[in-house]
């Protein structure tokens, strides 16, 4: 009888044995990968920095999908565009979920991150109301205007300021999105939003690197343990979460004063606020909406033109052939605009390949499986994080053969827009993942390309781009383009600092860029700067 009895509790302490010795080890069916240890799985692998590069070097070893257990749940990663394809657009009802992140989503926060909400009827809601204010025609024919003004003054800024260029370049993202959401533009960068938001840019660099937290979401019992013995990471996500909540709340609060003293204005948070009511928002809520897509529409930019600068330092017979096809098309009397886009194939194909070459986001941002799914013999469970290896796949040789080059002609016959290839079903032809797959395509891919273009455009136009002389050799300063080197630790691809000579044309493109500056400053600018209340 004694045994009898002790038999369900054996049962039941093998059982927890056995699951136990489970965690960590690949299911039945599951892509390949690295192999695992009890508990951990493959997160003793998995690199502090720069995981892109690990993770493309096991693409070769076991695929263009495999698995990588971490603790008790599974990642994929897809360096595959057939796969890519398949799972993430045209499954992407069930590929659309974001990864469990108290750190993102909750501590920092407080669950209204849209880019971190899952595929729900309010996420998809609030995804409805920024890209109806981001839509190619609106771009076309609103926001082209700010475009044009904006890279004006970006040349007017390189003119007086070359050495300041890096600076230059983020505020000219800065002030496009600004003046799109807020109605408010960045007229130099010591403005307080622009200060404030490159200081949420590092923080929330940081903070999300892997390591930078302990996994809590893979093991919640980490959560018991005293924030002292783990870094302190409750304590650093709070300094996050009251820069966010200081800078977009100042924000909004600008427009609100705005609105009662000289009524709405055309820009998105007026529009949101409008419509507060009608959809069940809070003003968090709309805080964090508009300023989710303040930061996502001005650090990208201005990583990716920075990165594109290196290659115009390093590149000077690319550089030479795209001005000579810009002067082909207009001269010296006039700056190219967005209407000569067409006439510039070349130009173009720069612009996908500054996209390509150094990705901002190498990983992208990863999805999360809200069901089982069974691809190419493959099980992946429900919750499976997926990633896509951009990266990887901008690095492969039998597309872009020399991949490190940086080549225009990689792209040569291909000068559709990113949005047009993103959305084909020729997933052979697609240009670059720089704007993610299916449901959660970035909603500014249409002003991101013209952002680039017009910054590209412009730049080539008016000025030579060209190493630094070393005082004291004498010889010119070329910046390290290794992406093990030469770029900035972390998740995110941004070069190190570099020097660079910037020099003007000629002289009638200085005397045309100060003419068009000064209409700009006298006709367009005072619409957006009749705001100047930003002080938490």
């Amino acid at each position: 009888m004694g045994l009898l009895m002790l038999a369900p509790v054996i049962l039941t302490v093998g059982f927890l044995i056995y699951s136990i010795a489970r965690i960590g080890r690949r299911g039945r069916n599951f892509p390949d990968g690295p192999p695992t240890l009890p508990i951990v799985g493959n997160l003793h692998q998995m690199p502090l920095n720069k995981p892109y590069l690990q993770f493309t070097e096991w693409a070769k070893q076991y695929g263009g999908m495999y698995s990588l257990k971490l603790g008790p749940g599974t990642a994929v990663v897809l360096t595959d565009r057939r796969i890519i394809k398949e799972l993430m657009d045209k499954k992407a009802s069930a590929s659309s979920n974001r990864p469990v992140s108290l750190v993102t989503q909750h501590l920092i926060t407080e669950g209204d991150h849209m880019l971190m909400m899952d595929n729900s009827p309010r996420w998809r809601m609030m995804r409805r109301l920024i890209h109806q204010d981001l839509t190619e025609s609106l771009c076309d024919r609103e926001h082209s205007k700010i475009h044009q003004a904006e890279s004006v003054q970006l040349l007017y800024d390189v003119l007086y300021s070359s050495d300041e260029w890096v600076q230059h370049l983020k505020r000219f993202s800065n002030s496009i999105i600004m003046s799109i959401v807020y109605g408010i533009r960045s007229p130099s960068t010591d403005a307080p939003w622009t200060k404030g938001l490159n200081d949420i840019v590092e923080l929330w660099a940081r903070i999300t690197e892997f390591g930078a937290t302990p996994p809590v979401d893979l093991f919640p019992f980490l959560k018991l343990v005293p924030q002292r013995f783990l870094g302190n990471w409750v304590s650093r996500s709070k300094t996050v979460h009251d820069k966010v909540h200081a800078l977009y709340g100042g924000l909004l609060e600008s427009v609100k004063e705005r609105r009662r003293t000289t009524g709405p204005v055309d820009c998105i948070a007026d529009r949101l606020l409008e419509q507060e009511e009608k959809h069940g928002l809070s003003d968090h809520n709309v805080m964090l909406l508009a300023g989710v897509t303040l930061k996502g529409g001005s650090d990208t930019s201005a990583s990716t033109l920075t990165s594109w600068m290196q290659a115009m330092v390093l590149y000077p017979e690319v550089q030479k052939k795209a001005q000579a096809e810009i002067d082909a098309v207009v001269g010296d009397k006039r700056i190219p605009t967005w209407s000569d886009y067409k006439d510039m194939p070349y130009l173009a194909t720069m612009v996908k390949e500054a996209m390509r070459w150094r990705p901002t986001a190498p990983l992208g941002f990863p999805h999360a499986l809200s069901e089982d799914q069974w691809i190419d013999g493959k099980f992946l469970p429900k919750g499976t994080v997926l990633f896509v290896n951009v990266y990887g796949l901008h690095q492969d040789e039998t597309k872009f053969p020399n991949p490190n080059t940086f080549d225009p002609d990689h792209y040569k016959g291909r000068t559709l827009l990113a949005a047009e290839y993103a959305n084909s079903a020729d997933y052979e032809n697609r240009d670059h993942y720089g704007f993610g797959n299916g449901r959660r395509l970035c909603p500014g891919i249409h002003l991101a390309d013209r952002n680039l273009w017009h910054a590209i455009a412009k730049l080539l136009w008016a000025f030579n781009i060209e190493p630094k002389l070393d005082t004291e050799t004498n010889k010119p300063i070329l910046p390290d383009s290794s992406v093990e080197t030469g770029y900035r630790e972390g998740l995110t691809m941004c070069p190190y600092d570099f020097p660079a000579k910037i020099t003007v044309r000629s002289d009638s493109r200085r005397q045309l860029i100060l003419k068009e500056y000064a209409d700009a400053k006298a006709d367009f600018f005072p619409k957006y700067e009749k705001v100047a209340l930003f002080e938490r």
